[in-house]
């Protein structure tokens, strides 16, 4: 697990973070690599049963070797107590020994990452969050940062910047 990279994928909700995981899923399962996915349920209350529409069945039907689901404490892999921390939720994908855990949300939390940005009213975030780096928008965004910026409806060059070290990794393994 020392070697297992975790990348998160924040932004508001509606900013377009299923549809990044989704690329990431196929692109990185394209390449041979075992993924897992953490997603959390920030709309608050428990998160529904699995079901078609749902955020981690998009990432399971995208190619996800390993998802979960968390939301007021209930862990849908399935597993109960008071409350379930990030960390605590990626050290249980340890037994399952994945290439990547792609983590949609929990924005907060201090592993690089991709912000998503809807348009410039969200760059508040730009300053709210650390370890950034990447910026996905809906539309080019005139913005003072060092993070590489990309456009949703144009994902190849972000998905290329994206797996160029882990596939150089791989290379380096082999």
């Amino acid at each position: 697990m020392a070697g297992t990279k975790v990348f998160q994928i924040t932004g508001y909700q509606n900013s377009g973070k299923t549809t990044v995981m989704e690329k990431l899923i196929t692109t990185c399962k394209n390449h041979g690599l075992t993924v897992g996915t953490i997603k959390h349920h920030g709309h608050g209350g428990c998160p529904e049963r699995i079901s078609i529409e749902k955020d981690t069945e998009k990432h399971r039907l995208a190619g996800a070797d390993i998802t979960a689901v968390e939301g007021s404490g209930v862990l849908q892999m399935e597993a109960r107590k008071d409350s379930w921390e990030l960390e605590e939720i990626i050290q249980l994908y340890k037994g399952f020994s994945p290439d990547i855990i792609l983590v949609e949300g929990y924005k907060h939390h201090a592993y690089p990452k991709a912000v998503l940005l809807r348009d410039e009213n969200d760059s508040g975030l730009l300053a709210e969050l650390n370890h950034i780096e990447a910026i996905i928008g809906k539309q080019p965004l005139n913005l003072d940062t060092n993070a590489p910026f990309f456009l949703l409806d144009d994902l190849g060059p972000f998905l290329s910047w994206f797996m160029e070290p882990l596939l150089h990794k791989e290379k380096d393994r082999n």
